[in-house]
């Protein structure tokens, strides 16, 4: 009994003493000492462990406590002259209510908050869990660290990478090399990744692909939310997205609304049909299988080695594969090689087809003025035009194989070596296309009228006036080569001299050669060359991130209390009472106590002085 006493009073002496030196200290140099709250059994080793002071748990564990952290471990050796400890077995860290950390070994700093937990090492904050074999804690900054690969957790979302580092305060994580996160609904793999944990929210700053169960997201520098599958690329950005390749300067994609949306350089490549439609801000709709183009918009479709191009305003693409139904507003021009045209609108089909240009006349127009916004077709030199125009395609190869000029239909050609013009008018106009996709064969029916100059051997004969029921025309390299009339034809040839000029023009002739489209640069007027693009809002920079971040959960607490704990990590030690230690299930099971036989501390004597690295 009187045993129990002396080592009682001796243990209370000691302990006074580590108080008395810690105040000193603390006085002189301004920092606080490691408090050692439980550690009954302590002994020396001056040829292991010189300066040090080992404690040994019996039935409690050892306990120290410094500004804010309580450890619990199986074994403590303490340097007070250091302010330095290290510990082994069963290791339990806890700063204030929310983080908490599971290791093997741990050495604590007390003049440098430095902490450097390894072996099995498990982190928690809130519902997060970090597991990794090696992590830095820089208390000062409230920053942790880890290079040996480690393992994130959530109730959402699970991520990996080779290094990482942890601000407490913000919640945040920084992802370095080989970044994997796995969602129960898509897959995200990075180079670099800052993931907000409160919010879910990821930033991406290098190569990264999200892979969902119905699209690919790939871009080079992005933000998400992995909550609701939804965020934006702006550098290098492509989603392959319903059967579509969507690429950009800047990338939308919301899940919930089955929608995408790309800004300046777009390109939406439809896989099944191959073809391409560009411009400077387009949309796709998942749900109505449409996706809309504009500003300097074209869809380019390929046929047979041969490209055509469709412009307008505003190119809208509904229905699904293979049925298709392209439309382009306002201002619509077509150009292939050796044919182009030009009209208000187009509407073409791969159902049925038929590609229409379509014509619109503003209100207030004259009637005499009615034609003159007809659509245009220019056959090689050629100029077609009518109330409205038809080219059609093989729905199967898609390969043009007819054209239909509908009510007023006109064709007219400049004389190659005189300043008149030929010119074929009728009620409708049929056309055949050969294999080569050139316009080869023209039947002009109904009220038919003809004026040609007539040519021998490069001798001018005369101007060949013509009104029939019928009229063929032949061609060759989209070159007129022959004119046939049929039934009922009345045709004088007239001298030059003895034909005014008004009478040289069939009655609704109206040239638009200044419209020509002669290249697939022309399709383009001067006000979509001439266009500003949006300027592309990069991703700010972390520090603000990081307050917008904040802002936005402290707003919007997730479970209805604070959205950020009061941190207990600059608080004094001013109360005597021990920190409730976390007694949850999703602790580590306590291992027995470590004995003092089996200790095998690091080979490192002296406290480690070195920053964060």
């Amino acid at each position: 009994m009187n045993l129990k006493f002396y080592f009682s009073l001796f243990f209370i002496c000691f302990l006074g003493a580590f108080s008395s030196n810690a105040q000193q200290k603390n006085t002189s140099e301004g920092k606080k000492k490691i408090q050692i709250i439980q550690g009954r059994n302590f002994h020396k080793d001056e040829e292991k462990f010189p300066g040090a002071t080992i404690f040994n748990g019996d039935k409690q564990q050892v306990q120290f406590r410094h500004e804010g952290i309580d450890v619990w471990c199986d074994i403590a050796v303490y340097y007070q002259d250091d302010n330095f400890i290290k510990a082994s077995g069963n290791v339990y860290l806890q700063q204030g209510d929310s983080v908490k950390m599971n290791c093997d070994y741990i050495e604590y700093n007390g003049n440098t908050k430095l902490a450097i937990a390894e072996d099995n090492v498990e982190l928690r904050n809130n519902q997060m869990k970090l597991e990794t074999n090696k992590l830095y804690f820089n208390r000062l900054l409230q920053q942790c660290y880890y290079n040996t690969s480690g393992t994130v957790t959530d109730p959402e979302n699970t991520l990996t990478s080779q290094s990482g580092k942890y601000f407490i305060e913000t919640e945040k994580f920084q992802f370095n090399s080989n970044v994997h996160l796995v969602n129960k609904d898509f897959d995200l793999k990075s180079n670099e990744l800052d993931y907000y944990e409160r919010s879910k929210h990821a930033y991406l700053y290098g190569p990264s692909t999200i892979t969902g169960k119905d699209y690919v997201l790939y871009c080079e520098r992005g933000y998400y939310d992995t909550t609701v599958e939804k965020g934006y690329g702006i550098k290098n950005t492509r989603i392959d997205y319903n059967q579509r390749i969507i690429k950009g300067d800047s990338l939308y994609f919301e899940k919930k609304k089955e929608f995408a949306a790309a800004t300046n350089n777009i390109q939406i490549i439809d896989t099944v049909n191959k073809g391409i439609v560009k411009g400077h801000y387009g949309e796709v709709w998942k749900a109505k299988d449409s996706m809309f183009v504009t500003k300097r918009a074209v869809a380019i479709n390929l046929v047979e080695n041969d490209s055509i191009f469709i412009h307008g305003d505003t190119l809208m693409v509904t229905g699904k594969e293979n049925e298709r139904i392209l439309r382009a507003f306002r201002d619509a021009r077509i150009y292939k090689t050796g044919m182009s045209g030009k009209c208000d609108s187009i509407h073409s089909s791969e159902i049925t087809g038929i590609t229409q240009l379509i014509r619109k006349i503003p209100k207030g127009t004259k009637e005499r003025d009615f034609l003159k916004y007809n659509p245009i077709l220019w056959n090689g030199e050629n100029q077609l035009t009518g109330d409205s125009i038809h080219l059609i395609s093989n729905a199967k190869t898609e390969k043009l194989d007819s054209l239909k000029v509908l009510n007023n239909a006109f064709i007219a050609e400049k004389d190659s070596l005189g300043d008149g013009y030929n010119q074929v008018k009728g009620k409708n106009l049929y056309g055949l296309f050969n294999d080569a996709n050139q316009l080869n064969e023209v039947h002009i029916v109904q009220n038919t009228e003809s004026i040609f100059f007539a040519y021998d051997d490069s001798e001018f004969v005369g101007i060949d006036k013509a009104i029939c029921s019928r009229i063929e025309i032949e061609l060759a390299d989209n070159q007129i080569v022959s004119v046939t009339n049929f039934t009922d034809t009345e045709s004088t040839i007239n001298r030059e001299e003895d034909l005014p000029v008004n009478a040289r023009k069939l009655p609704g002739f109206y040239w638009r050669g200044d419209e020509r489209i002669k290249t697939k640069d022309d399709i383009f007027s001067e006000e979509d060359n001439n266009i500003e693009l949006v300027k592309i809002q990069g991703i700010d920079d972390p520090q603000a991130i990081d307050m917008e971040e904040m802002g936005r959960v402290a707003t919007q607490p997730t479970d209805g209390t604070e959205a950020f704990p009061t941190s207990e990590t600059n608080k004094e030690d001013e109360s005597p009472t021990t920190p409730k230690k976390e007694s949850s299930p999703a602790l580590k099971p306590k291992r027995p106590l470590i004995q003092v036989d089996s200790l095998k501390l690091k080979p490192v004597l002296k406290p480690q002085t070195s920053t964060h690295p």
